[in-house]
């Protein structure tokens, strides 16, 4: 019998799909808001660019990584464990560290601008790609059983 809380393995990859948009979104809007707020020169977007695509490759692989972990689960799981202890506790710190430095002020607009919004946008696409697996879902079992 399925505890209240479980949910198909499946939707586990739609709830991490909506919670890394999500966050994506609020960490990208808080970049383009101190865009807003800076003297922008064109070489910030290019660092954009690079703080996008390193990161976004980081998550990238982790995206991969959880998608086979979910995958390998039973038909159904507390909907919490879209995400590991191990990645939980990555979110906590990369949180409390991006809210607490920037409420101490640490970090200047420009440095906020151009690493919040390719952080931003890295971390939307990582909840693209596990909407993408949700939606691919039945191929990706199939492929999973070869």
């Amino acid at each position: 019998m399925k505890d209240k809380f479980c949910v198909k393995k499946k939707t586990l990859l739609l709830i991490a799909g909506v919670v890394w948009m999500i966050a994506g979104f609020n960490v990208a809007r808080l970049g383009v808001l101190s865009y807003l707020n800076i003297d922008r020169k064109w070489y910030m977007y290019i660092m954009s660019v690079f703080v996008f695509l390193l990161f976004g490759l980081m998550f990238f692989k982790m995206s991969r990584k959880h998608t086979k972990r979910i995958l390998g689960y039973e038909d159904y799981r507390p909907f919490w464990h879209f995400f590991d202890w191990k990645a939980y506790l990555i979110m906590t710190c990369m949180m409390s560290g991006g809210i607490g430095f920037r409420a101490a002020g640490i970090f200047p607009e420009i440095f906020i601008a151009f690493f919040y919004s390719g952080l931003g946008l890295a971390l939307a696409s990582a909840g693209v790609i596990f909407t993408r697996n949700y939606l691919l879902y039945s191929q990706l079992m199939e492929k999973e059983q070869d």
